[in-house]
């Protein structure tokens, strides 16, 4: 699952850590950015096998099987799809995005009980998916150039990778009809992994948290969390996405990834 990739080492490509302390505070947060991205390219495609625990305030669980393609897309956003499996309230409904790097994202909704396709609106981007605590435009894979930011400091790692320090970096949506006015990250200086995301909402205040943990490596290169969680600070409820499987460079290209393929995907 490539959630934000989930989001990331010390070894730079082309800066040394001197090199990057001697930058403008936007400027290297920007540079950091770039190196997680530039250390994430060439995995093509992925298949993975998820369940998306719903977790009320009073502790309750709703739990659903779900899958989540992806597509690497070359000079653009990423495309994904997330086709849910069980329970049988929401079994056929798929999402369809393709991320870009500038405009506007792209985001289809299937709905199989109307048997239709439902564009979401941009302006809607920041409302819940499937009533979760993760928004549309958590969905989408998060573009270098969506963003500007920010180098606040170097600490310690949250737990439990506390014996790893990381880079604390804000980052400001650049799209209006983003449901938030701030994002705060910890990344970490050995393998640019984003261990934990503080999201601030339109009057900056405190709104979710993204906790992400068991941290797998693919092709001796591309790190996955293996559990993502989504705590919403100001009402109690948490989602947690728990990948079981993920496979790369399956086959998936283009076709898997249309409008019509909502309709036809199994």
């Amino acid at each position: 699952m490539k959630l934000t990739k989930v989001f990331f080492g010390i070894g730079l490509l082309t800066l040394t850590m001197g090199s990057l302390a001697e930058m403008s505070a936007e400027d290297r947060g920007l540079e950091i950015a770039k190196q997680a991205d530039r250390r994430d390219r060439g995995w093509k495609d992925s298949q993975a096998e998820v369940k998306m625990i719903l977790i009320n305030k009073s502790g309750d669980e709703t739990v659903r099987d779900m899958r989540m393609w992806g597509l690497e897309v070359r000079l653009d956003g990423d495309k994904s799809l997330t086709i849910f499996d069980s329970p049988r309230d929401v079994r056929g409904t798929k999402l369809l995005t393709y991320s870009h790097k500038v405009d506007d994202d792209d985001q289809w909704l299937y709905l199989p009980a109307l048997k239709r396709v439902k564009r979401i609106a941009s302006k809607n981007k920041s409302g819940p998916f499937m009533g979760s605590e993760f928004a549309f435009e958590d969905l989408s894979s998060q573009e270098v150039e969506k963003y500007t930011y920010k180098y606040l400091r170097d600490e310690p790692c949250p737990a439990p990778y506390q014996d790893i320090m990381c880079f604390v970096v804000e980052s400001y949506p650049v799209d209006e009809n983003s449901g938030y006015s701030k994002q705060i990250n910890w990344i970490d200086q050995q393998e640019y992994r984003t261990f934990l995301v503080e999201f601030y909402d339109r009057k900056d205040s405190l709104l979710k948290t993204l906790t992400a943990t068991d941290f797998k490596q693919y092709l001796n290169k591309y790190w996955r969390a293996h559990h993502s969680l989504m705590e919403n600070k100001q009402t109690g409820k948490k989602t947690l996405l728990k990948t079981d499987k993920i496979e790369f460079k399956t086959g998936l290209d283009d076709n898997d990834f249309t409008q019509n393929s909502l309709k036809r995907a199994r």
